[in-house]
């Protein structure tokens, strides 16, 4: 007989093998009933620990963001810029490890405080910059807003994390859209490169953070 004991169900183990299953069946295959099936229990065991889905959804955002977060420490020398820059680079990497990563991110609320430490040191350096408060909160949200809304066009395009096959045949539509040469022209950028829009919108956002708030290089 095995004397294999099963570590206890708590909401960690919960997030954790629905985050496993994520990948597999995508946020909407994702059910109750099938995280209950991965860890062999029966669904009405998982209602002990979550009220419904988005509560496994908060939780399941908590986790990914103490996975981004682990083992990473801040430079107090980087600039208001290079923060945002190295903080939204990493949010778009968490996200795209993860089917439907940003899908489950976006709308959720960490269950936790893991994030506090992080949130008053960006804030920190950006209200050391000039910003107020106020600024400091609108410049961190809009970032990460943009960063989020891309990650759910690109997830949307490219559904599996490595996947580098686009659903949009850029050739075709441009056949179709040859009475409209620079929307035809338009598809190459729009669809293809995804590194490179990224960059650059998130260059656009933090230029526009600097132009309308001006807080010191």
């Amino acid at each position: 007989m095995s004397t294999e004991r099963r570590s206890p169900l708590d909401r960690a183990r919960v997030a954790d093998a629905a985050l496993r299953l994520l990948n597999e069946v995508g946020l909407d295959g994702l059910t109750l009933r099938a995280i209950a099936k991965e860890l062999d229990v029966k669904a009405p065991a998982l209602y002990w620990h979550f009220k419904d889905k988005q509560a496994l959804l908060d939780e399941m955002a908590t986790q990914m963001y103490r996975r981004m977060v682990a083992g990473t420490e801040l430079d107090p020398a980087d600039t208001w810029r290079e923060r945002l820059l190295k903080v939204n680079r990493g949010l778009r990497t968490a996200l795209l490890g993860y089917r439907d990563g940003a899908k489950v991110f976006s709308g959720s609320r960490f269950t936790g405080i893991d994030h506090a430490p992080a949130l008053e040191a960006n804030l920190g350096l950006l209200t050391s910059a000039g910003l107020t408060l106020a600024q400091a909160v609108d410049a961190g949200r809009t970032a990460t807003a943009y960063t989020i809304g891309f990650v759910t066009e690109e997830q949307g395009m490219r559904p599996l994390p490595d996947d580098d096959r686009a659903r949009t045949d850029i050739t075709d539509r441009a056949r179709r859209m040859a009475d409209y040469p620079l929307a035809a022209a338009a598809g190459e950028l729009l669809f293809h490169d995804y590194d490179r829009q990224f960059e650059e919108g998130l260059a656009v956002v933090i230029a526009g953070i600097g132009a309308r708030y001006g807080p010191v290089p």
